[in-house]
């Protein structure tokens, strides 16, 4: 069978130490001469592109919160704009409503003019028809006299109670 002792793998001895250094700066001086500048530049090449993304966030922050600025002006002057507008519109409806009142007192004003003309209309033809009356009952009591043939004083009465008559048609008129 085959002798085997384990006391032989986990020794360590000076010469393996020694052996095990040499080999490992042979690596790095191997890895340094020919990846070493690959490895630098491929580390330095995404440090820039992590710097690059890092500066790229900046300016879009920097850019939204600019924009956000811009957005809150616009909301300003657009509120400004509003209440502007509002005012303006309430200062029309105001002259509206000014030229709606002149418009209906000038036309009242008409209204009563008309009202007033036609009053005075009907006071000049209810005045006819009182004159075309009493001419009326001047013309009766003229040919009830001619007619009768009776003493002065008859006459006297009828004359009397034809003046009374037309003074209470004039009281009527007058009132």
């Amino acid at each position: 069978m085959v002798d085997f002792n384990i006391d032989n793998y986990l020794r360590i001895s000076p010469t393996d130490v020694i052996l095990v250094l040499i080999s490992t700066a042979l690596i790095i001086l191997f890895a340094k001469h020919f990846f070493w500048d690959k490895l630098t530049a491929f580390i330095k090449k995404r440090q820039d592109l992590i710097q690059e993304n890092i500066d790229s966030s900046e300016r879009l922050r920097q850019q939204a919160l600019e924009e956000k600025a811009v957005y809150d002006r616009k909301m300003q002057d657009a509120g400004k704009e509003a209440h502007a507008m509002i005012e303006e519109a309430k200062a029309q409806a105001g002259e509206e409503k000014a030229e709606i009142l002149a418009q209906a007192k000038s036309q009242a004003d008409r209204m009563r003019q008309a009202a007033a003309e036609d009053i005075v209309r009907e006071q000049r033809r209810a005045e006819k028809d009182m004159a075309t009356a009493i001419s009326s009952v001047a013309l009766s009591a003229a040919e009830a006299l001619v007619k009768k043939e009776a003493d002065d004083e008859v006459r006297a009465d009828f004359v009397a109670d034809f003046i009374r008559q037309a003074q209470e048609d004039d009281r009527w008129q007058t009132h």
